[in-house]
């Protein structure tokens, strides 16, 4: 039990780590979270900072969220491919998705928790997720909408595990739904921009100004 809880303070505390504050003050001097949307995460840094600084961000809080997941195997806490295993890593994900949203080294203002969220997903299962990443990719060229990108790709994440992967984890479908819940929450600003035509693409199509 001690070393489930030191695993979880741990997950937190990687969870917290906020890249896109940190990596914005200390190469540019800038907080991202006075610019742009606000959040604190890899598509705001990128729309704020450009993607040279916005890509090292996203596969950062990825490998985070990827790491805090694994913590569990890595500590010999479970059985690879158990059940017992599969809990643990959601649990330790969804601390450090906590971290990520609430960081403890940021005043507790960190971002929406998509790129984190694709780490312990990665972790778990990692076809389902590079299949709903491939959604992500084919929704993102079409539209140039990172935010409705990110709710598709969250939305067809449990679609896949019900209907093409499928798992015997009772504990890992309830969590796909959860994954897409989140997502939509995280997302309602961004879907009431998207109704009113006012969300900004990250690739401008040509006819748009900037």
């Amino acid at each position: 039990m001690v070393n489930i809880l030191l695993t979880l303070v741990l997950a937190y505390l990687l969870g917290s780590v906020a890249t896109a504050v940190w990596v914005g003050k200390i190469f540019h001097n800038v907080d991202v979270r006075d610019h742009g949307s606000g959040n604190a995460g890899a598509t705001n840094v990128i729309r704020v900072l450009g993607w040279k600084t916005g890509i090292p961000v996203l596969l950062i809080d990825i490998a985070k969220g990827w790491t805090a997941s694994m913590l569990p195997l890595f500590f010999g806490l479970a059985d690879h491919g158990s059940a017992m295993l599969i809990n643990l890593q959601i649990l330790t994900g969804l601390i450090a998705i906590t971290g990520h949203i609430f960081p403890l080294f940021a005043g507790f203002r960190g971002g929406k928790g998509v790129a984190a969220f694709s780490g312990v997903l990665l972790a778990i299962h990692p076809l389902l997720t590079l299949s709903c990443f491939g959604v992500f990719l084919i929704v993102f060229l079409l539209s140039g909408y990172v935010s409705l990108s990110s709710i598709s790709a969250g939305v067809t994440f449990p679609i896949l595990l019900f209907l093409v992967f499928d798992t015997s984890s009772l504990l890992l479908k309830i969590f796909s739904v959860f994954v897409a819940i989140v997502l939509l929450v995280t997302h309602r600003d961004n879907i009431k921009r998207l109704s009113k035509g006012e969300e900004k693409r990250l690739i401008r199509k040509k006819t748009e100004q900037p």
